[in-house]
C-alpha cells in the first residue's frame, strides 16, 4: 500500500496529478490533499475525482494511471 496525493494546482491543460510519497514531482505540502492508502494509483485516482473532475496520474510515480 502506498499513499496518494492529488495536486491543488492543475496542469497547463487542467490535469489535476496524482502522486504517490516518494515522487520526485510531488506537490509542496500546502499544494496538495491526501487521498489515503491504495493498493495502485486507480482507487486514488477515482477518490481525486471527487475533489477534481480532471484528474491524470502523474508518469512519474503513477504511470499506469496516466493517460496523455
Amino acid at each position: 500500500m502506498a499513499r496518494y496525493y492529488v495536486n491543488k494546482n492543475a496542469q497547463a491543460n487542467g490535469d489535476h496529478e496524482v502522486h504517490k510519497t516518494g515522487c520526485s514531482y510531488m506537490p509542496a505540502s500546502e499544494n496538495r490533499i491526501y487521498l489515503g492508502e491504495f493498493s495502485s494509483c486507480h482507487g486514488a485516482v477515482r477518490k481525486a475525482k471527487k475533489h477534481y473532475s480532471q484528474v491524470n496520474g502523474c508518469y512519474y510515480c503513477s504511470r499506469a494511471c496516466h493517460t496523455q
